[in-house]
């Protein structure tokens, strides 16, 4: 079932490459999709993930298509790459739009906090994130790999909410 997954993942995203003519785009999602889906994950990831824009490799066209963001905003974006974290693009998102603008943006356009490494400010700025999940995903580091996380995290939550945190977050 998984092999199967697999390649439907892999297939979208080499036609989705193909036409926006990015080859080595389509390596990097293929091996995104295959690390993402690996064998330790939630068997609802498929169910559950939403497709989630990083700022640091999505297009202008591809961000202009998001709720909330404009065409100026979006070429903004691109022009401000690289983004270090989550707080360094939520500020270049507050220069133009409200904290809840900025909220809706994010839900859809995120930088992936680094679950070792982020600091608590980027970890907050994950959509759906409380200060009790704060300090849950604070309290298990370091992580060793994403079947850890998701065993943990999923202590506090159900595997549909482990998988859309997972969209958000990288090792």
């Amino acid at each position: 079932m998984r092999s199967i997954f697999l390649t439907a993942i892999a297939t979208s995203a080499l036609a989705l490459s193909a036409c926006s003519g990015g080859a080595d785009e389509a390596a990097t999602a293929d091996t995104s999709a295959t690390e993402a889906a690996d064998d330790t994950a939630p068997a609802t990831d498929a169910a559950a993930a939403t497709t989630v824009l990083d700022p640091n490799s999505a297009t202008a066209e591809q961000l202009a298509a998001v709720a909330g963001m404009t065409p100026q905003l979006a070429t903004a974006i691109v022009d401000g790459r690289p983004y270090a974290s989550a707080s360094a693009f939520n500020t270049r998102l507050l220069e133009t739009l409200t904290a809840d603008q900025a909220a809706t943006v994010r839900s859809a356009v995120f930088v992936p906090v680094n679950l070792n490494t982020a600091t608590e400010d980027d970890i907050k700025l994950i959509p759906g994130m409380t200060d009790k999940m704060v300090g849950e995903f604070l309290e298990y580091r370091p992580y060793e790999n994403m079947a850890e996380f998701d065993r943990e995290i999923g202590k506090y939550v159900d595997a549909a909410e482990v998988a859309r945190f997972r969209t958000y977050v990288t090792l």
